[in-house]
């Protein structure tokens, strides 16, 4: 059980940002594409378990500060260093092995930059503020990438712009729920270096600016018409779901004001009203994408 813990599966749900490639490049009726994008999904969860083990080996001590995560393997001393090192080491050979189904050169230097990225920010980039929420959500990019990638599909600039600044939103929504459940000013330099820095009232600043910025440029890539898209004029009746969209980021928003969760995946997972509103989200553009396939096909 310890070693499930460490390897931590709950925060795999990050990594359906992989799958959007094949919602966004109309390949859900390709099942070449589907099998492609699987394993390009489990490639990427075995490299971000592997990036979770080293982290926590390099921070067990401060860990040990926290409320919550010094009850994690290596804290606890559940796992020693050595077996976490080794299994580490497994998943990342694991991770690219994953990868030979799918023969292109191109994927596994995602999950090799994916990786390197992972190492600098545990060594370097999470002690820099701001670098340290900028490197998460370029790891997000990278995984998005990663999808677009295994499935040979060009994805718009401004999705990934909006990919980009969506997960800083969510990156600073982090630093403020670790503020809100850590508390004493001591305990957050403990905790992590720039924590002290990140005064709740820049935090409230950053995080109007990069949701602000994340829905514009949602707006900018629904009504784009430089760029050809497989959806042709369809993609734009993605407007409508704007509200669901604008929602979402301020029930987010509101719930870290609150201090209701941890992180995001903590209130993804707890907040029914916020989970509902992305099933909804997602439900609404495939159907607004797909529409007139699913229908040539129940008429087939």
């Amino acid at each position: 059980m310890s070693y499930l813990l460490l390897i931590r599966p709950a925060q795999w749900i990050k990594n359906v940002f992989v799958l959007a490639a094949i919602c966004f490049g109309r390949k859900l009726g390709d099942p070449q594409a589907i099998q492609m994008i699987s394993i390009a999904f489990v490639a990427f969860c075995l490299a971000s378990s592997a990036g979770y083990i080293f982290n926590d080996i390099l921070d067990r001590e401060r860990d040990r500060l926290h409320p919550n995560k010094k009850d994690r393997p290596l804290p606890s001393g559940a796992v020693s260093v050595r077996a976490a090192a080794v299994l580490a080491g497994l998943l990342t050979l694991a991770a690219f092995a994953v990868c030979y189904p799918l023969r292109n050169t191109y994927f596994p230097l995602t999950i090799a930059a994916y990786l390197l990225l992972v190492f600098l920010y545990s060594v370097v980039l999470k002690h820099r503020m701001l670098l340290d929420v900028i490197t998460i959500a370029v790891l997000f990019v990278l995984r998005a990438m990663g999808g677009a990638v295994a499935i040979e599909v060009e994805v718009s600039p401004w999705l990934m712009i909006c990919t980009f600044m969506l997960t800083l939103f969510l990156g600073f929504g982090k630093r403020r729920c670790e503020i809100a459940v850590i508390g004493h000013n001591d305990n957050l330099r403990g905790h992590r270096q720039t924590l002290p820095r990140y005064t709740p009232q820049l935090l409230t600043h950053m995080l109007s600016t990069c949701g602000g910025i994340a829905v514009i440029t949602f707006l900018l890539y629904t009504l784009d018409t430089t760029v050809s898209s497989p959806f042709g004029l369809h993609k734009q009746h993605l407007l409508f779901t704007l509200p669901l969209v604008i929602y979402g980021v301020f029930r987010y928003a509101m719930l870290i004001e609150l201090g209701k969760g941890t992180g995001p995946t903590d209130l993804l997972l707890n907040d029914r009203p916020l989970l509902a509103t992305i099933l909804l989200w997602a439900a609404a553009s495939v159907g607004i994408l797909y529409g007139t396939s699913i229908l040539s096909w129940l008429h087939a």
